[in-house]
């Protein structure tokens, strides 16, 4: 990306109330790509859609239609956010994930496309398991907006779910996203480390660690260094300290149990030797869409 990096830099905004919104579509397109954002038809859509209130179908049939002042007001907004590398999803405020709006604020991780691999993964090694449409119980580690367990209550209703986070800003956020998606009944929301003081045994446990090693935080894209909370991204020495901690607590459960873990793109091997040493054995991985092994499963006390 070679995006402007002080508001000042910026080119002045060229969005007006009499202006189609066809064109402003063109127009905010354009000003991306000149930019050097990679996916600027898809972020210009995205945007419009989501500032305007419409779905792709009325994109296009509303095409002719003019913005409006207000509406080209916070077009110019979105458009400098943008263009001084905010996401789209942070922009808006919310995230689309397997299907279902998700919000989203700088107090958590901005969903990645990539994390679905883990809610296919953890699906698959549900059914593997013959635990399909059984009253099953789930635990999410460093549940950040809670997309994991959102998803999973939702996909599988004879569920319920605990979800685990060191920040409370962050359970506040899983908490309205598990609301707002019909499984606020089904799961509990504790501020912790791991499963520190939660108790209780599990069939699944799932997670999105933090993974990035911290001498590379510094080098990630402005996008993801300067929106998404350190604390979600921040691994440690290796990036593999918090897959440490995990395989000691799965270590202590009494029952047998399923772990289902996002992993960095060459994590994977890393990752499972840390859970071998606890007693745990592969069950599957899962490729994401650049065809990296993104998320693994593993069974312990089998």
């Amino acid at each position: 990306m070679k995006l402007a990096a002080r508001t000042q830099d910026l080119p002045a905004m060229p969005f007006r109330a009499d202006q189609s919104i066809a064109d402003a579509l063109a127009t905010l397109a354009g000003m991306f790509s000149d930019a050097g954002i990679e996916t600027p038809q898809r972020d210009a859509r995205f945007l419009l859609q989501g500032l305007l209130g419409i779905d792709g179908a009325q994109l296009l049939s509303g095409s002719a239609r003019m913005l409006g002042g207000e509406a080209a007001d916070r077009i110019s907004d979105a458009a400098r956010r943008r263009l001084a590398c905010e996401p789209v999803s942070r922009i808006l405020g919310r995230r689309e994930f397997y299907g279902r709006d998700f919000l989203v604020t700088p107090d958590v991780l901005d969903p990645r496309p990539d994390t679905e691999a883990v809610i296919e993964l953890a699906l698959e090694t549900i059914e593997s398991s013959g635990l399909s449409g059984q009253p099953i119980s789930i635990a999410d580690i460093g549940t950040g907006s809670g997309i994991l367990i959102v998803t999973l209550l939702a996909e599988l209703p004879n569920a319920r779910g605990l979800a685990t986070d060191v920040s409370p800003a962050a359970l506040e956020i899983a908490c309205r996203n598990a609301e707002a998606l019909g499984v606020g009944d089904r799961v509990r929301f504790v501020a912790t480390s791991g499963l520190d003081g939660c108790g209780g045994d599990f069939d699944l446990v799932i997670s999105n660690p933090p993974y990035i090693s911290t001498e590379e935080i510094t080098g990630l894209g402005r996008d993801v260094r300067d929106f998404d909370p350190l604390l979600a991204l921040d691994g440690g020495p290796d990036g593999l300290d918090v897959y440490r901690e995990i395989a000691r607590n799965i270590s202590k459960l009494k029952r047998p149990s399923r772990i289902v873990l996002e992993v960095g793109a060459t994590q994977a091997d890393a990752v499972e030797a840390i859970f071998a040493a606890f007693g745990a054995r592969r069950l599957g991985r899962r490729e994401d869409l650049g065809g990296h092994t993104r998320a693994v499963a593993l069974e312990i006390h089998l």
